[in-house]
């Protein structure tokens, strides 16, 4: 059965400032600030949190199938993703808008400030689950990204409605999204991605409390840069895996996209939840080696060879037998 990723599709325009961020910062003046960053270079590059994890599942074999919003200017970006696995069947065009912008600057510490224009990402909403569905079949798992805050509350609904298992990764939507909106996407899902901070945004903007959060949802996966990921069940010992090392410079954009394919990609083979977190630290640590999201490759032997490395010769037979070539 497919995974079909819903979520936001968009171009990157990413910077790099050699300083610091909070060295520019002058206390006492933060309700007035008026900063401009020299940076260093600009890339552009595609991206999305929906795009990135589709690339990501379809390096990994499964053909995802993408559900979002793009404006008339996604033509070669329609091309690269589908020679790189990914059914792009369904997603919506736009007539009158252009495919959302997401825009970056990284300081030399990895800190970010970030700006998203949503363009024809805010027509996503009008898009429903039940014809994708009818093309493709019914989906193994639906993952609810990051999208039109209007979207990611009807495929919600529609997934509890129609009885879709739904991942539950509402990322960067917490930050402005009320208690009552937060609970309606986190309720009943079979999964839950944060990062630690959003985790913490969840709990003070729902209510809940770790116990609460872990009764409404199935697996809750929380990533914590380099000290790796949590894995958490209701009634269950926690799971933490380390993050594999990096042997490169690292640009931290998307690497949250690649873990959620890699977490996913596993569990829909069969594999254990440790096994599966395992393979997302992997995909992740390859995803951030490189500047951009979908620049990443996954070449067979070396991953491999990372992965053994990591985390045994043993667990890198079991991620073998699925791996393609």
């Amino acid at each position: 059965m497919p995974v079909v990723v819903t979520g936001s599709i968009a171009t990157d325009h990413l910077m790099t400032f050699p300083g610091k961020f909070t060295e520019q910062f002058v206390e006492g003046q933060m309700e007035n600030v008026s900063l401009s960053f020299l940076v260093d270079d600009l890339v552009q590059h595609r991206g999305g949190a929906g795009a990135n994890m589709a690339y990501g599942l379809g390096l990994l074999g499964l053909a995802p199938v993408l559900v979002g919003a793009v404006g008339s200017d996604f033509a070669d970006y329609d091309a690269w993703l589908t020679r790189h696995g990914v059914d792009t069947a369904s997603v919506h065009w736009s007539e009158f808008k252009h495919t959302a912008r997401f825009v970056c600057t990284t300081d030399a510490v990895n800190n970010q400030i970030a700006s998203f224009y949503s363009g024809a990402m805010s027509e996503a909403s009008c898009i429903e689950l039940a014809p994708v569905a009818g093309r493709v079949g019914g989906p193994d798992l639906v993952v609810v990204g990051p999208n039109d805050p209007t979207a990611m509350v009807r495929h919600t609904q529609e997934c509890r409605y129609r009885g879709y298992p739904f991942a539950a990764d509402p990322s960067q939507q917490l930050a402005w999204a009320d208690g009552e909106m937060i609970r309606d996407l986190v309720d009943g899902a079979d999964l839950l991605f944060t990062n630690e901070y959003e985790a913490a945004l969840l709990l003070q903007k729902t209510g809940w409390s770790d116990t609460e959060v872990l009764d409404r949802v199935g697996t809750w996966v929380t990533t914590r840069a380099s000290d790796g990921v949590l894995v958490r069940q209701s009634g269950a010992e926690p799971i933490e895996v380390i993050a594999v090392p990096e042997t490169k410079p690292v640009e931290p954009t998307g690497g949250g996209d690649a873990l959620r394919a890699g977490f996913i990609a596993g569990r829909v083979w069969g594999l254990s939840l440790e096994r599966a977190t395992q393979l997302g630290s992997a995909v992740a640590t390859e995803a951030v080696e490189v500047i951009g999201t979908q620049e990443y490759e996954l070449r067979r032997e070396p991953f491999l060879e990372r992965f053994a490395t990591a985390f045994g010769t043993d667990a890198a037979d079991e991620i073998a037998a699925h791996l393609p070539g």
